[in-house]
């Protein structure tokens, strides 16, 4: 079920909000080449304009730990500070679900 994590950050205001949104969107494009990361979503939070949430899931924990040492992650969590009041991270291990594939295995 892979290795996956949900971040809750809170950006200093909206403008600092809007920033980190250009930075995010910024590293994005090296995130999408990453073959173990299998999801990577930003998401608003209704009423709370300060708040993103990110889901991302990985094919393991070592997947998780590459995408951590690529140069575009590295600049993105170097510069995120300045924008943010908060930052919350919650590790998952999947149990049961649907969604993706299992890493390997034919989908037909």
């Amino acid at each position: 079920m892979g290795f996956g994590l949900v971040v809750r950050f809170t950006a200093h205001d909206a403008e600092a909000a809007a920033a980190f949104d250009a930075l995010a969107a910024e590293t994005l494009p090296g995130i999408q080449e990453e073959p173990g990361t299998l999801i990577y979503i930003s998401h608003e939070v209704p009423d709370e304009p300060a708040v993103r949430v990110f889901y991302e899931l990985y094919v393991d924990r070592e997947a998780f730990e590459e995408h951590e040492a690529q140069p575009h992650v590295r600049r993105f969590l170097a510069e995120r500070e300045q924008y943010l009041a908060t930052v919350e991270v919650t590790f998952l291990h999947g149990r049961t679900g649907k969604g993706l594939p299992q890493a390997g295995r034919e989908t037909g």
